[in-house]
Order: C-alpha cells, then sequence, then structure tokens
C-alpha cells in the first residue's frame, strides 16, 4: 500500500469541499478580516477614550481654575460686595454678572445667597429660584470648584464665598461652564489626533487585508471545518495502514508515528515531538531514522523483531522538512528464509555426500573389475572406520538425533570447502524437546555456515564447535578466518539488506536470526576473538534446561 495513494482521497474531499458556496465573510479568511477589523476598531475607541478623559481631565483642571479666579473677581468687585443685599439687587447687579461671563467665557454667572437662592443670574430666567450647593464648601468661607448639575446639564461650577467686614459669609459669587461633549472633546485634542485615528485605522484595516490573504494562502483556500475534516481523515488513514509510518523532522524530533509503529518499536504516542535518539529505540533503528539512505529498502533486526524499512524525503513548497519511513514487520518472513537456508544446506550436504559416494563407488567398481578384491575389502573396511569415527565423534557427545545429524552433515560439508569441522572435547548435550531442537539446528547451522566461508582459504581451515547443557544451554562456534572487529561487533547481528546482495561484509540475515532466536529464547550472542585467532560467537540460552527436563521426564 503506498501512503500517497491513499492521500489522494483526502484531495478529492478537499476539491467537494471547495465548491461550497459559504464563500466570503464566512470564510476562514474573511472571518479572520472581520476580527481585525473589531480588533483595530477596539483599539481605536480605546484611543478615542483615553484621548477624551484626558482632554476632560485638561478642561475640569484648567477650566476649574479659571472658574476660580472669575468668581474671585467677582466677589472683590466693591459694588458686588457693597449692593448684594440692596432691593432690585438682580437689576443693579446684572451688568457685574454678564461682564463675568464675557471675560471668562462661562456659560453662567451668578450671585446666590448662603441658603441657595439664586439673587443674581446672568440668566433672567433663574433670578429668585432655589439651587442646591451640593458638596460646595463657598457657604463656609472656602472657595470651591467642581461638578454640579445646573437644569440637568453637566457643569463645572467655581465658588467664593462674599464675606461681610465681620468676616461672615453673606453671598456666594458663582461662575460655571457646562462640559464640552464627546465630539467638542476630541475636537479639542486636535487635526493630529484626528489625522492619527484615521491613519491608523487605515493602516489597520490594510494589515488585516493582508495577513488575511496570507492566511488563506497558507491554508491553501481551506475552511476550518475543511481543515479539521482533511485532519481527521488524515489520521484515520495514518493509523489505519498496517505498515508503521514515523515521520521525522529535519531537527530529528519524531512528528508523526502511526499505531502500527507504536507496535513494531515498542513505542506510545508520548514519544511524539521526542527526539529519536531519547525514546529508547534500538540503536541501529535510531541512526537508520536520522541517517539512513533514501528509496531503499534496508532490513535491521531488533532484540524481538525483524523490520523492513524504506525511509524517503518529504518536502513542503521545494523545502526539505524531514523524512517519512516506513517499516514491515518480517519476522516471519526472516523465519522462513531461516528454514529454506537449512534446507539448502541438506541439498548441498546430500549434494556433497553423492558426490562422495560415487567417487567410493567408482573406485570400488574398477577395483572390482580388476579383481582386487582384497583392495575392495580394505577401502570399505577404511571407509566404514572413517564414517563411523565421524559418527561416533557427534553422537558419543550429542543425544539429540536432529542436533547430530546437523552436525555429521556439516562435518561432510565443510570438508568438501576444505575446512575442518571439529566437535569440542568436553561438549555436552541432552535430547531436546522438537521445538527447542529446531531453533538450535537453526542457531548452529548459521553460525556453522558463516565459519566454514570466513575460514576457506585459511591455515590450518578449521570450525570448533562447543556445546554444554550443564548451566542453560551453551553454543560456541570458533573459526579460523580474519575475526571480526570490534567496532562491527553489534552492528553484523542487526543489519542486513534484502534483495540486494552487496551486504557490508557479505553478511546477510544469518546472524541476525541468530540474535533473534536467541533473544525469543532470552538469551545472549555476542562475538570476540578466538583462542588462536579468528572470531569466537557464544550464544547462551537460559530456557534450554527447562524445555530439556520436560521433553525428557
Amino acid at each position: 500500500m503506498q501512503v500517497t495513494h491513499e492521500y489522494a482521497k483526502d484531495v478529492l474531499i478537499v476539491v467537494k469541499l471547495l465548491k461550497s458556496p459559504t464563500r466570503g465573510f464566512r470564510s476562514l479568511a474573511g472571518q479572520f478580516l472581520v476580527f481585525q477589523l473589531v480588533v483595530v476598531a477596539v483599539v481605536l475607541v480605546a484611543v478615542a477614550a483615553v484621548s477624551v478623559a484626558q482632554s476632560t481631565r485638561e478642561f475640569r483642571d484648567v477650566r476649574g481654575a479659571r472658574m476660580i479666579a472669575v468668581a474671585e473677581n467677582m466677589a472683590s468687585t466693591p459694588i458686588v460686595r457693597d449692593r448684594y443685599g440692596d432691593v432690585g439687587v438682580a437689576k443693579v447687579l446684572a451688568p457685574e454678572v454678564d461682564r463675568a461671563v464675557a471675560l471668562s467665557g462661562a456659560g453662567l454667572a451668578e450671585i446666590i445667597d448662603p441658603g441657595g437662592t439664586v439673587l443674581v443670574s446672568s440668566d433672567p430666567s433663574r433670578t429668585g429660584s432655589q439651587v442646591d450647593l451640593g458638596p460646595s464648601r463657598a457657604d463656609e468661607g472656602r472657595a470651591w470648584f467642581g461638578d454640579l448639575s445646573i437644569d440637568g446639564v453637566h457643569s463645572l461650577v467655581g465658588e467664593v464665598p462674599i464675606l461681610a467686614d465681620s468676616g461672615d459669609v453673606v453671598a456666594i459669587a458663582s461662575v460655571s461652564e457646562r462640559y464640552p461633549s464627546l465630539w467638542e472633546l476630541m475636537g479639542a485634542s486636535g487635526e493630529r489626533l484626528l489625522f492619527y485615528l484615521g491613519l491608523g485605522a487605515a493602516l489597520g484595516m490594510l494589515a488585516s487585508w493582508l495577513l488575511s490573504r496570507r492566511i488563506k494562502r497558507h491554508t491553501r483556500g481551506l475552511e476550518i471545518a475543511e481543515i479539521a475534516s482533511l485532519a481527521d481523515h488524515r489520521e484515520a488513514l495514518l493509523h489505519s495502514i498496517r505498515e508503521g509510518v514515523v515521520a521525522v523532522n529535519n531537527e530529528g524530533d519524531i512528528t508523526l508515528l502511526n499505531d502500527s509503529a507504536q507496535e513494531l518499536l515498542g513505542l506510545t504516542d508520548d514519544a511524539v515531538g521526542s527526539h529519536v535518539t531519547s525514546v529508547g529505540l534500538d540503536p541501529a533503528v535510531a541512526d537508520f531514522l536520522l541517517s539512513g539512505e533514501d528509496g531503499r529498502d534496508v532490513v535491521i533486526v531488533t532484540r524481538t523483531r525483524v523490520l523492513a524499512l524504506n525511509r524517503r524525503a518529504a518536502t513542503s513548497q521545494g523545502q526539505r522538512i524531514g523524512t517519512v519511513t516506513t517499516m514491515r514487520d518480517s519476522t516471519e518472513l526472516a523465519a522462513l528464509q531461516g528454514q529454506l537456508s537449512s534446507h539448502k544446506s541438506v541439498t548441498d550436504t546430500l549434494r556433497a555426500q553423492t558426490h562422495e559416494f560415487a567417487n567410493q563407488l567408482h573406485t570400488i567398481s574398477g577395483l572390482v573389475q580388476l579383481g582386487e578384491y582384497d583392495s575392495v575389502r580394505d577401502l570399505v573396511g577404511t571407509l566404514t572406520r572413517r564414517r563411523a569415527e565421524i559418527n561416533d565423534a557427534v553422537t558419543q557427545r550429542i543425544s539429540d538425533p536432529a542436533v547430530a545429524a546437523l552436525l555429521i552433515a556439516k562435518t561432510t560439508l565443510a570438508a568438501e570447502s576444505g575446512v575442518s569441522l571439529e566437535i569440542a572435547d568436553d561438549s555436552h548435550l541432552s535430547a531436546l524437546s522438537p521445538a527447542l531442537a529446531t531453533d538450535v539446528i537453526t542457531l548452529l547451522g548459521n553460525l556453522i555456515d558463516n565459519a566454514v566461508d570466513v575460514s576457506i582459504g585459511s591455515r590450518p581451515a578449521t570450525v570448533t564447535v562447543g556445546l554444554d547443557d550443564g548451566d542453560g544451554l551453551g553454543i560456541s562456534v570458533t573459526d579460523s578466518g580474519p575475526g571480526v572487529p570490534e567496532h562491527l561487533r553489534e552492528a553484523i547481528f542487526s543489519r542486513g539488506v534484502t534483495s540486494k546482495p552487496e551486504v557490508p561484509g557479505g553478511r546477510g540475515i544469518g546472524l541476525a536470526l541468530v540474535r533473534l532466536v536467541t533473544a525469543q529464547h532470552g538469551g545472549t550472542v555476542e562475538v570476540t576473538d578466538g583462542p588462536t585467532g579468528g572470531a569466537l560467537f557464544q550464544v547462551w540460552l537460559p530456557t534450554a534446561v527447562t524445555a530439556r527436563k520436560a521433553a525428557n521426564a
């Protein structure tokens, strides 16, 4: 299954969704534009409100002081101090209050008695009316300015007491001015403020429009519901694929991990967002995810599985954004390959024995034709003894018939290649259960084949096999080859290439199978230098004792 093919379904869904008539301001870009315009409007309103509040405060401070000054000037005028109590005072002092209004630009000037009755007013209709002095302290002999409501109009009022020679308050000089309207306050801030507000609104609208266009371009014109639908389909697709899928960005962080990959690698959802080297992956898998070759199937053997991985670069708009690796579980395939190798080994052994027997029969036939019957008897005896020696050398130490048969066959096959296969003198193996015997044959077959291959041409060409079931089951195979460099002793068990002949060092899946089978039994496998050169492979299976005892019970 190719992931890119499945993504074609999502493309069709997107095309269908794009035909929806719900565009305009109902689109994501349109909604974002409206939202940005609302934000700009709120900012402009806030700026205007701050400006109005500042203008109001300045008006109150500046004009309040002016109202106090005009009221003090009116209260200190001699005619006001002398004639405030006369009959017809409204006509006598009318010019004074009118002059106060004219000089200050105030809206209203009045003289009020301490009880709140208006004696004189620049608005004749208010003469004789009763007013509420509010929080004013002028009736107590103190000048005051503040906010009062005059005939329902919010006004700034300044009041100053008119004192008699005795110091008593005999009247109050009051000068007031209504607060300017909102537009007047904004206008008072100057044309510059209006210009900046207009410029800010224009720039905000332009920036919002450009940003909405950018969002539309980066989201490919998709709307919120469409993006959510596409994401849902993508998640359903990736997590339903039987193959594992792992995406890694350019920094080496895992950005995607589907269900199959989690199962194959033994990870959880928490691994997404973490670096490849920090989630406990097998080192060979981690190295491949970070630096593997593109477009090549690579087999990596972990301690429990055989994985076939393929890594491809991922790009977006021409830029590399990371890699996508697909993986398949090839454990069963590797086991079948091991069985096939065992059958091939048996076939090769039979071929070698057939060749050997044919040569011996030809010799016997010639001797018979020559009438050398004594020589025939001597040759047959020698061959029988040699065969018996080989069988005895194996069966005296190896009681399991399947393992013994394998060693006898491998001895003959190795001899055909010019390699001597020997059984260590201290070897001992009792009968095994059929399942365990099959696994032991797999281990021995691969190790012996590998040892024979690397020992061909060496002097002396020898492979030594040791078996010990005293504590668990120990298997050792020593060759006379060049040995394994220390820096490759882990790699030879973990990595091989299927469908490609150029395996590093000529090693394929055989040694990887050795570690896999060993791990399935909870055992260990390692390679070191042999006592007389070459390589020494050692396998230990802790479950072998239990299995053997169960088979013998």
